[in-house]
């Protein structure tokens, strides 16, 4: 497994934009597909979205057109440009790391979370 942890959250009007980085630990950071899920208070965590090496980008719905998840090798991180900002994105964003599938479990690695507040 590897080790992470998120950075870049905090409080935003609406139309705004937040840059979130997740930093990972580990030599084999480029054979894990990483993502980024949130979580709203009272509600399931949701997909936001994923990224592996040579594999097209997927985002959810909510977020398409408006996010943009990225990867830098070099630095072992992993990015969410966020833009055009609404109130509904507010909630915890994680940063999973995982192996072999569409999706991780709770048993893959996954950051601490950091909390992203948008003001309408």
């Amino acid at each position: 497994q590897v080790q992470l942890a998120e950075s870049g959250g905090g409080f935003v009007e609406a139309g705004g934009s937040l840059r979130l980085s997740c930093s990972a630990s580990g030599r084999t950071f480029s054979s894990y597909t990483m993502g980024w899920f949130r979580q709203a208070p009272g509600k399931e965590r949701e997909f936001v979205a994923r990224i592996t090496w040579g594999v097209i980008p997927v985002y959810a719905d909510s977020v398409k057109g408006r996010f943009t998840i990225s990867r830098d090798s070099a630095k072992n991180t992993v990015y969410l440009q966020m833009n055009s900002l609404k109130p509904e994105d507010t909630a915890v964003y994680f940063c999973a790391a995982w192996r072999g599938r569409d999706s991780p479990s709770g048993n893959d690695s996954w950051g601490q979370g950091t909390q992203v507040t948008v003001s309408s």
